[in-house]
């Protein structure tokens, strides 16, 4: 039985809230595992309206571990580097109910005034997963998506979850993926980008030469003029351009 999600970690905008990031860890991490890289996007000041959160996942048995409860978003039952294996067995229960979570967050900074167009769900491996999967069934249209070596989940039945909410076929999507990524295979993501794309959906894939399966700066860079383009400051009328 998985156990309580703990509240998220939480980085309050250092100016007027007008925006927030969403970012979820992936297996075997904590939302304290993603902090550098929060404080990263944060030191150029260009997104001081923006606050951050990172979610805990709960800890649960995980097949590919042996079944030892680790903090995951769902089962895995295969990590091998091997795209058919990720794709063979997908826990379809523990990803919905994940993706349920995820939109209780969503709607939580919509009910405390931050509309979901200035709203970024994003996360690495299987958090980036679940951000993909969650973000583009959200119940509104947030203004991106980021999905960090990851890949999209329940692939071949993607098209008839979208059905309940399809409002985020316009929103921009950055993936990014390491070219010797020995644990979600670069092939995988591309596959997904692929796919999105197929299904109309705007979806950017970038591909980073020699990085396995982690983040570099370069990359971290990336995303932060994602963040910046697609939450851009709001002007009050007192700031000057």
């Amino acid at each position: 039985m998985a156990t309580r999600i703990a509240p998220p970690l939480l980085f309050p905008a250092a100016a007027k809230h007008t925006a927030t990031v969403i970012f979820i860890h992936g297996l075997g991490d904590t939302g304290y595992g993603w902090a550098s890289a929060v404080e990263n996007w944060r030191r150029r000041q260009r997104l001081d309206e923006v606050k951050f959160v990172l979610p805990h996942a709960p800890r649960v048995p995980v097949t590919a571990a042996d079944g030892m409860p680790i903090p995951a978003w769902f089962d895995l039952f295969a990590l091998n580097g091997k795209t058919d294996d990720l794709r063979k067995e997908q826990d379809e229960r523990g990803i919905l109910k994940s993706r349920d979570y995820f939109h209780e967050l969503i709607q939580a900074e919509v009910n405390a005034g931050i509309p979901a167009n200035r709203i970024v769900l994003g996360g690495f491996s299987q958090g980036g997963a679940m951000a993909l999967f969650a973000g583009l069934t959200a119940k509104a249209k947030l203004a991106g998506i980021v999905g960090l070596s990851c890949w999209l989940p329940l692939d071949s039945k993607f098209a008839d979850f979208v059905k309940e909410n399809d409002y985020n076929r316009q929103t921009p999507i950055l993936m990014c993926h390491g070219d010797e990524d020995q644990v979600v295979p670069t092939s995988f993501g591309k596959l997904s980008s692929e796919l999105l794309k197929e299904q109309g959906y705007d979806a950017t894939m970038k591909i980073y030469p020699g990085m396995p399966h982690s983040a570099c700066i370069e990359e971290l860079d990336e995303v932060e003029a994602f963040l910046r383009a697609h939450l851009p400051p709001q002007d009050d009328g007192k700031s000057e351009l």
